[in-house]
């Protein structure tokens, strides 16, 4: 089960990159906006993540606390992380919106795996 929390925090869930009905996120401003005083979620992981203006990144996962860092550089959602103790090495994504529903962060600027979280 650890193993697959860490994945999901990699933000390597084994989704396909081009799903129907989402767009890219390109400004900070727009994706600001979509976070702002909300919670990402992954339910079934029990994953919470908050995303704050000022650079940083709170929530938990199994009751574990996860802490960050991240920017925005060239149209993308860059981060590191850390679980509990396990560090999540800095990687740069491309950010997919629907709406203001859901987002979908996909690691090496959209060419790799991805995660979709529901915003609350």
């Amino acid at each position: 089960m650890l193993r697959v929390i860490a994945s999901v925090l990699l933000l390597a869930a084994p989704l396909p990159a081009a799903a129907n009905g989402f767009e890219p996120v390109r400004d900070k401003g727009d994706f600001l906006s979509l976070v702002k005083d909300r919670v990402l979620r992954i339910g079934l992981y029990n994953l919470s993540l908050r995303v704050l203006p000022d650079g940083r990144i709170e929530g938990s996962a199994l009751g574990w606390g996860i802490t960050g860092t991240w920017h925005w550089k060239d149209g993308y959602f860059c981060r590191e992380m850390d679980w509990s103790g396990m560090k999540i090495s800095y990687n740069c994504q491309l950010v997919e919106a629907r709406g203001a529903e859901q987002l979908r962060f996909t690691v090496d600027q959209g060419a790799g795996d991805s995660a979709t979280f529901r915003l609350r």
